[in-house]
């Protein structure tokens, strides 16, 4: 049997995440073959049965970092082994997704090379003429529709008063709710603030007041006629969200209320602007104050860096206001983006979880197994992604992988060179077996931390990341356990009278700066509201409870 090979077209000199997914269900007993697998022909790598463990006819996979060279495709090569005793060589499936560092690509980074001058005018000619041809029949279609709408809700705007405190009548969102006509039903229209307000709050969007930019759009601060000082996140289209989001957002946020979880101030629908206003948090992301100071040396002596009774005391905080969620209505809330970048702290370094656009809640449905798999990459939770089946176990695993990036300071994916480093999961989880986690922490906590609140911590961070969710803990179960550990740092520890008092088992080790290989979502938010509100069942239809 000679070597397979497959050729993948993929951009020039780019950094690629390869995944290989393997399943045993030819050998009649384990440790019967080993065969080659190439990348190029510049890296080899055996396989045999023992990636399988003991049991046979079981999904496995394996990760890689390939950088293309100049050829435009990665080939990719199977065979068998010359010491395997059965000559066989499989791949059940392969996955390629590029890291993507420079979102602003030109033109001619993706157009195709042609043979000749006037195939590439003819083939130009024939793309515009298509895009101007639909490009009039949308907007006959739009014209339409506007055409037939446009009736209903002039009459409900005549019938309008201004309201009390606003210089402009209500927006036709309030209008054409009464005769369904509304895209987003159901909101709650206490919240709503005019464009006129957040342009006042933003100097017209001054990109000097820009502090964030993520999936949604750009984040602005802003300050309010009160004084009140707000973050406000301003949609944009091309950003890959936009209305469902808007409206689960506004939904979720406007029904409940807790400590840990960022308030909404009000939300802004007129024309295509889509806008949300949050409470201001003055001290920005969680993933700011682990590592982002280190990739940006300007910052880095401004930037205080996180003590480790600070950090518990932040995933204790973000523990509650996930608990709060999965339990605070009668199926609870799937957050489903749980990371470092959604976690918000205060003036008092108190934490909130934010962004609740892709949030999930009410009983389960049986389409959204048929969905594609929403979420970050490095947070994403493996049974959710084998079975498409989201549950809140998903978030505590999200969660598990936060807590590696608290102790450890780097982000869940890095290009390395040893496998084993490239997703922090399996990293964390290879030393926490080995019980030596100590090796892999923050630097900057060298002598900082009590072995039995590491020890505690280390744990919990494994329970969390089982491969099974059915293994994993609730969020309160985490909680205690959170609280625990940090009383156990707070605990002297019995040292021999011979001993060094400043020894500790962070004090050896020496953390490796890495660079994040994906660009995280971020913005930032501020107070904290400690009464509770009515919750709900489904976010996107029910009213308060």
């Amino acid at each position: 049997m000679g070597n397979i090979t497959w050729r993948f077209n993929v951009r020039k000199k780019a950094i690629h995440l390869v995944r290989l997914h393997f399943c045993d269900i030819l050998s009649p007993s384990a440790g019967l073959w080993k065969f080659d697998f190439y990348i190029y022909t510049k890296f080899r790598r055996v396989f045999d049965s023992q990636i399988f463990g003991s049991t046979l006819a079981a999904p496995v996979f394996q990760d890689f970092v390939v950088q293309s060279d100049d050829s435009g495709y990665i080939r990719f090569s199977i065979g068998p082994n010359n010491d395997s005793g059965w000559k066989i060589a499989f791949l059940n499936g392969l996955e390629i997704m590029e890291f993507v560092t420079n979102t602003s690509m030109k033109l001619d980074q993706l157009e195709p090379e042609h043979p000749s001058g006037k195939h590439r005018d003819l083939v130009i000619g024939f793309s515009v003429g298509g895009v101007v041809l639909i490009s009039i029949l949308i907007i006959l279609f739009l014209f339409a529709v506007r055409r037939r709408k446009a009736k209903p809700v002039q009459a409900m705007f005549l019938k309008d008063e201004a309201p009390t405190g606003r210089g402009t009548p209500h927006s036709w969102i309030a209008a054409t709710t009464v005769n369904s006509f509304s895209p987003v039903p159901n909101l709650n229209l206490k919240l709503k603030m005019p464009f006129s307000e957040i342009l006042a709050a933003t100097s017209n969007f001054d990109t000097k007041l820009l502090i964030g930019e993520g999936g949604f759009g750009k984040v602005y601060k802003g300050t309010l006629p009160t004084g009140i000082k707000v973050a406000v996140k301003r949609s944009d289209s091309s950003h890959g969200q936009g209305l469902p989001e808007f409206q689960t957002e506004v939904t979720v946020l406007s029904k409940i209320r807790h400590r840990h979880l960022v308030s909404l101030i009000g939300y802004c629908y007129e024309g295509s602007e889509m806008i949300l206003v949050y409470e201001f948090m003055e001290k920005g992301t969680l993933r700011d104050h682990l590592y982002i100071w280190k990739e940006n040396s300007k910052s880095e002596s401004t930037q205080p860096v996180l003590t480790w009774k600070q950090r518990l005391e932040i995933c204790i905080g973000a523990a509650k206001g996930l608990h709060y969620l999965h339990t605070g209505s009668d199926w609870g809330i799937i957050h489903r983006d749980v990371k470092s970048t959604n976690i918000l702290l205060d003036e008092h370094y108190v934490a909130k979880v934010a962004d609740f656009g892709l949030s999930q809640s009410g009983p389960p449905d049986p389409s959204q197994y048929r969905m594609s798999l929403i979420g970050s990459f490095g947070y994403l939770d493996p049974e959710y992604v084998r079975t498409l089946r989201l549950t809140e176990k998903s978030d505590v695993y999200s969660f598990g992988v936060v807590l590696l990036e608290v102790l450890c300071a780097r982000p869940p994916i890095v290009n390395s060179s040893r496998r084993e480093e490239i997703n922090l999961a399996e990293w964390g989880m290879f030393w926490q077996k080995k019980g030596q986690l100590e090796k892999i922490i923050d630097s900057s906590l060298a002598g900082q931390i009590n072995p039995n609140s590491l020890r505690k911590f280390g744990e919990i961070t494994e329970k969390c990341l089982k491969v099974e969710g059915a293994g994993r803990p609730t969020m309160i179960d985490v909680c205690w356990d959170l609280e625990y550990a940090l009383q156990l740092q707070q605990t002297p520890v019995p040292r021999e009278p011979h001993e060094d008092s400043t020894t500790d088992v962070s004090s050896n080790f020496v953390m490796t700066h890495y660079n994040s290989a994906s660009n995280e979502e971020i913005f930032v938010g501020d107070d904290d509201e400690t009464d509770s509100m009515p919750i709900f069942s489904r976010s996107m239809i029910d009213d308060p409870r």
